[in-house]
């Protein structure tokens, strides 16, 4: 007989004895099961389903990729410190503040005790778990070596979120208060200067072109400003879709990105960390260096980086040498190129592309931190000409009065 703690639960559709159609959630180890206990309540089943276990647990906060990365440090401590591995499931959920990450561990202790690897049970879950950290955790399991691995993988995921995170303080800042101008700039045209517009009818005298351009473009944002809401949305939907959909698009958006000043060397700079940060953790974790490669293709972030890489191991699986391969591709640093050459002579290779990615990390710190300085003149002069065009605009007639009187 199926105990309360094996039971599922179930949603049901029927009609009870009143003949009034009910809904509603019972528990019960199969549906058949279920039906008979509604029957005996006197309820007719009608649609009965298994309910499935919400991945968002209490409050459905969702989980981020640095949730993903404490919870592999907490792990690799537990590990370390000599306790098993399920029980560290269980000290790590305790200790977690969202619950739909504390759902998301539990559930996936519950697959490590029913006997399936740590590995396995973390491919279930592919959207918070992708391939190249399911592949390190099994070369860990295989090895005998897990609770290193996990140190690896936990520092990996660190620096990885750590960069992230600069890049998207130094883009998020600029943003909104471009976003808030162009707001204020809308309300401005729509709101404030129709009441100029009336006031400057009764002066019956020719207006300066920089107002009556004003005019006319408060004219056209009145009329169509529904479009062009609709339109920016539009845009910005399609764009994401195109993105993702489309190779040849998602191609020219990453080229055009490596072009743009300033932050288009933020971008390959981070790469170039990413590439070497990834390639050092899987070789040092065992991974063939050919496998390493199609890990790293997919953490670039970019799709001409994606391609290279992808070309690279073709022709390191022919037997041409690391280095060799990515050189001939011309779109690496020289230092990397020459930090892989003595890390292949030297057989240290994991090492000194460690080397290169903290190089290249702390580089994308100091140029995030100096577009941040070289940000803040700009905004405010993008805000003075937004805003105070605006108001000049509608005074200029006012102050040209006052000099004819």
């Amino acid at each position: 007989m199926a105990t309360a703690a094996t039971d599922s639960v179930f949603t049901y559709k029927g009609i009870d004895k009143k003949g009034n159609k009910i809904q509603g959630e019972v528990k019960g180890a199969s549906s058949a099961l279920v039906k008979a206990q509604l029957r005996k309540k006197g309820i007719i089943p009608g649609q009965v389903r298994k309910k499935a276990k919400p991945l968002f647990g209490n409050g459905g906060k969702p989980i981020k990729p640095i949730d993903i990365a404490i919870f592999t440090r907490q792990m690799a401590t537990m590990m370390k410190a000599g306790v098993p591995l399920v029980q560290s499931f269980d000290i790590v959920a305790d200790g977690l503040e969202n619950p739909s990450l504390r759902t998301l561990v539990l559930g996936i202790k519950e697959e490590v005790a029913a006997g399936n690897g740590f590995a396995s049970a973390l491919r279930k879950q592919p959207k918070y778990f992708d391939e190249l950290f399911c592949n390190l955790v099994e070369s860990g399991e295989q090895s005998g070596a897990l609770e290193t691995m996990l140190d690896r993988i936990a520092t990996y995921k660190e620096k990885t979120e750590q960069m992230k995170a600069k890049i998207k303080k130094a883009l998020t800042y600029p943003i909104a208060v471009l976003v808030v101008a162009f707001i204020v700039t809308g309300i401005l045209l729509v709101k404030v200067v129709p009441q100029f517009a009336e006031t400057f009818s009764s002066f019956g005298a020719n207006l300066p072109a920089f107002t009556l351009f004003v005019l006319s473009l408060s004219e056209s944002v009145q009329e169509w400003w529904h479009i062009i809401l609709v339109g920016v949305t539009a845009f910005g939907f399609g764009f994401g879709e195109a993105k993702k959909r489309s190779k040849a698009f998602s191609y020219a958006v990453d080229k055009y990105i490596l072009k743009v000043p300033i932050m288009g060397k933020i971008v390959y700079e981070s790469i170039v960390a990413r590439f070497a940060r990834t390639l050092s953790t899987t070789f040092a974790a065992g991974v063939p260096l050919i496998d390493a490669l199609e890990s790293v293709s997919g953490a670039t972030g970019n799709a001409l980086y994606a391609e290279a890489t992808l070309k690279i191991k073709d022709e390191v699986s022919t037997g041409i040498q690391l280095n060799a391969s990515m050189r001939a591709t011309n779109m690496f640093p020289s230092m990397l190129l020459q930090m892989t050459a003595i890390g292949e002579e030297s057989g240290a290779l994991d090492e000194m592309l460690d080397k290169v990615a903290q190089f290249y990390e702390e580089s994308v710190d100091n140029l995030v931190d100096n577009l941040t300085t070289l940000m803040e003149p700009m905004i405010m002069a993008i805000l003075g000409v937004l805003v105070g065009g605006l108001m000049v605009a509608m005074y200029l007639p006012i102050f040209q009065m006052g000099q004819v009187v």
